[in-house]
């Protein structure tokens, strides 16, 4: 399995170097049936993250067209309290002095991102991941309506507004498309990854390596709904 993760300007490092060391080490423990790369939508680039401006070298390019697991992080930056977020009426000055989250997200939409994105979640050869708030750049590109999903508990609602049914859960999986909720959850879904694409002994392996046990029920759209809870 090839992974490709991608990076954006004002990316959330945790949500990149967490899965990015555990599919590593899937690779290392398998014998390399896990590769993984740090793409992004306009090719090799220094990419500034949106914490205290530390920097990862992009060595590719995003190709859709490559078999294997794509994820997108969140981003990270002020989150802002209630009434501080500018207002839709702002000015572009003020939203760009302010270094909020959703500005940072949504600036992916004015990239290729989203086109790319697309032709990966047509691709029946891929699988989409997101970590935290990478779910939600998918979604309010479009592209997760009606699918099942989960993102930072502070999303949910956001989510749910764009047309996905938002689940409260640490993992989801929904098939080709497989979403972390908060930031450290990306430990947890580079090891459901490995399990799911490689097997239990390898994430088993990798998750003694690193000394972290997997919280929470993977959420699947399977089984009988629960009543009376």
């Amino acid at each position: 399995m090839h992974a490709q993760i991608v990076l954006f300007d004002g990316f959330d490092p945790l949500d990149v170097i967490a899965p990015y060391e555990v599919l590593y080490a899937g690779g290392t423990a398998s014998g390399g049936a896990v590769s993984v790369e740090l793409v992004s939508a306009e090719g090799p680039r220094e990419v500034v993250s949106g914490t205290g401006g530390l920097v990862l070298r992009a060595t590719g390019a995003l190709d859709p067209g490559r078999a294997g697991l794509i994820l997108v992080p969140g981003a990270s930056g002020r989150v802002g309290e209630p009434g501080e977020v500018p207002g839709h009426d702002a000015g572009a000055a003020q939203w760009q002095q302010d270094e909020f989250i959703p500005v940072r997200m949504g600036r992916t939409l004015t990239t290729e991102l989203p086109t790319l994105m697309k032709a990966a979640m047509d691709n029946p050869k891929v699988t989409v991941s997101a970590v935290c708030g990478g779910s939600l750049v998918l979604a309010m590109a479009g592209l997760l309506e009606g699918r099942h999903a989960t993102t930072h508990h502070t999303g949910l609602d956001l989510l749910d507004a764009t047309g996905v049914h938002a689940i409260r859960a640490r993992i989801v999986d929904d098939g080709d498309l497989v979403t972390g909720a908060g930031v450290t959850s990306g430990l947890d879904l580079g090891l459901y990854l490995l399990e799911r694409e490689v097997g239990p002994q390898i994430a088993h392996a990798v998750e003694e390596l690193f000394a972290h046990e997997r919280r929470g029920t993977v959420w699947r759209n399977q089984g009988p709904a629960p009543a009376g809870l």
